[in-house]
């Protein structure tokens, strides 16, 4: 039986933004959801070291496909090994993650709605793994899902043709400027030691695209999950039409 289990209606009405694109601008209603928080321990475990799964997520009244991706996306970061199996549903993790933790381990898993704009609505996933040592592991991840075709979107699905190189071209000017904010002049090595590289999430926001990285990737575990960011006024001619703002 779970610690405890609550459920609440989430009202989404602030994430709904007019004055999109006009495939983006059609969506006038605001989605509801049904937010599902679960954290569970061993059964009759007591006291701070007892191993725990919390998951925090939740399903959209409409949507089911989009509900059946953001579970498939969930069940896919409890991956941290190349042997590990997509479990087939996150009560069989909770059970399998209990059933093997040692005192003090704990993992996390929850899906939030991070923007919805016209028909596109971004959904951010995030992870957290602790099994002992200094700290965790922890994860991210997008969605951003196309009300009106009732799919994903993808990078390459808002690309012009032969902008990829180009996008990447912005994203390394958006990390250069990172750089200026966030890494003392005294640590001339640091480029050097921590390169630009691509990244796998991406969520296209109402306002700018934004490129989030996972620890370790622009720079040391402290600096958590460095943030990049596009305004839209530099990808006129990269996106397609569809996918920037009037």
């Amino acid at each position: 039986m779970p610690s405890y289990r609550s459920l609440a209606i989430l009202g989404l009405t602030t994430l709904l933004v007019a004055c999109q694109s006009p495939v983006l601008q059609q969506q006038t209603t605001p989605l509801s959801a049904q937010r599902i928080l679960d954290e569970q321990r061993p059964e009759g475990c007591q006291g701070d070291r007892c191993p725990l799964v919390n998951v925090d997520t939740f399903v959209f009244a409409t949507e089911p496909a989009l509900n059946a991706l953001i579970d498939e996306r969930l069940r896919r970061m409890t991956q941290h090994g190349p042997d590990d199996a997509v479990p087939v549903s996150l009560d069989a993790y909770r059970q399998r993650f209990l059933s093997n933790a040692e005192p003090g381990w704990s993992t996390y898993l929850q899906a939030k709605p991070r923007d919805q704009h016209g028909d596109l609505v971004v959904i951010e996933l995030s992870s957290y793994l602790y099994q002992g040592g200094a700290h965790g592991m922890p994860g991210r991840g997008f969605i951003n899902y196309d009300l009106e075709r009732n799919r994903a979107v993808t990078l390459e699905d808002a690309l012009l043709p032969g902008q990829e190189a180009a996008f990447w071209g912005l994203a390394e000017e958006a990390h250069q400027a990172w750089l200026e904010g966030n890494v003392p002049e005294e640590d001339a090595d640091f480029a050097d030691n921590w390169p630009f590289q691509r990244t796998d999430h991406i969520a296209f926001l109402k306002d700018s695209v934004l490129l989030k990285y996972d620890v370790y990737s622009l720079g040391p575990y402290s600096m958590g999950h460095p943030e990049l960011s596009i305004p839209y006024s530099k990808l006129d001619g990269v996106l397609k039409p569809d996918y920037l703002p009037r």
